[in-house]
């Protein structure tokens, strides 16, 4: 081989990309003690956020090279690899985007492409470095501009026909009333359309980082989802729930989700009876803002 192969190899670096509704990040390294400075984009029309991305990777692929790219978007998005429209959003109420290629404007740069949703990536690295670190089997909730969660079993994302689209699960019961018709598009009032952060918005009449933490609609948001998370307990027994996002990530709403939480499940699981149990087994994600592209550089990673 080459020696001026050899150096270039040695210096290539893996680029982690994640797509969201209002920003697109890009960063480079392979965990968080190499990750350097994060370059935003903002996310408009899919052919400029890309070209605007490709940009970004083709400045490092000259300087260092890319060993692999690794893309955290927001959903619904075609992950199966043998799929026809594989890298390709699905219809989706964001303007313009139903249909955009991801992965095309990508493939330039000749680097294995590992792909998942941004709530994927954010699961793996929570799981790496984060709040599920040493845990095989967990979910990643994050709950802002809509409501994603991330599966992940044995390790890995769990991905069957689509990858998981619980946020748009049916949570209205007798024991959480809630007058409100919800926000989704789709389904008014699924869990998304009651808890999201336009939802708060539309109830409230102004945006949700505006309401206190005494306030009652807090209590609706929490009856939802802790009705969530005892789905999820129920269906997957994880070992542990992590709740972020622009909303979902407030201490005071955890403290009310673990405590609906316990009274739904009413001693049936013997692992999560007590405060101290549901704190360990509901908790807030601890990678902060780089959760995405350093799920991102997993993917790239294990694309390679």
């Amino acid at each position: 081989m080459p020696a001026d192969l050899v150096e270039y190899r040695r210096m290539s670096t893996y680029a982690g990309i994640e797509i969201g509704g209002t920003k697109t990040l890009v960063g480079f390294g392979s965990g968080p003690d190499d990750l350097g400075a994060i370059v935003r984009i903002e996310t408009t029309t899919p052919e400029a956020t890309m070209a605007a991305v490709a940009d970004v990777l083709w400045a490092r692929a000259h300087s260092e090279g890319l060993k692999g790219v690794g893309v955290a978007s927001f959903g619904p998005v075609r992950i199966a690899p043998d799929a026809p429209d594989h890298g390709r959003i699905l219809k989706t109420p964001k303007p313009g985007w139903s249909g955009a290629d991801l992965l095309a404007p990508l493939r330039r740069f000749g680097a294995p492409i590992g792909l998942a949703t941004d709530v994927g990536g954010a699961a793996l690295a929570e799981g790496r470095w984060g709040a599920c670190a040493g845990i095989d089997d967990h979910v990643y909730v994050t709950v802002g501009t809509g409501v994603g969660m991330g599966v992940v079993a044995n390790g890995r994302l769990v991905h069957g026909a689509l990858h998981p689209e619980a946020g748009h699960m049916s949570v209205r019961t007798a024991a959480h009333p809630d007058p409100f018709a919800g926000v989704c598009p789709f389904h008014g009032d699924c869990l998304e359309g009651l808890v999201c952060g336009p939802a708060l918005a539309a109830r409230l009449g102004r945006p949700g980082e505006t309401v206190g933490e005494d306030d009652p609609v807090w209590d609706i948001v929490a009856g939802h989802l802790a009705q969530m998370a005892a789905n999820l307990t129920y269906v997957l027994a994880p070992r542990r729930i992590v709740i972020g996002g622009g909303v979902g990530g407030a201490e005071h709403l955890l403290v009310r989700v673990r405590k609906t939480l316990g009274d739904r499940l009413a001693g049936y699981l013997p692992h999560l009876i007590g405060d101290d149990a549901l704190r360990d087994y509901i908790q807030p994600p601890r990678l902060g803002a780089r959760c995405g592209v350093l799920g991102a550089l997993i993917l790239a990673q294990d694309g390679v």
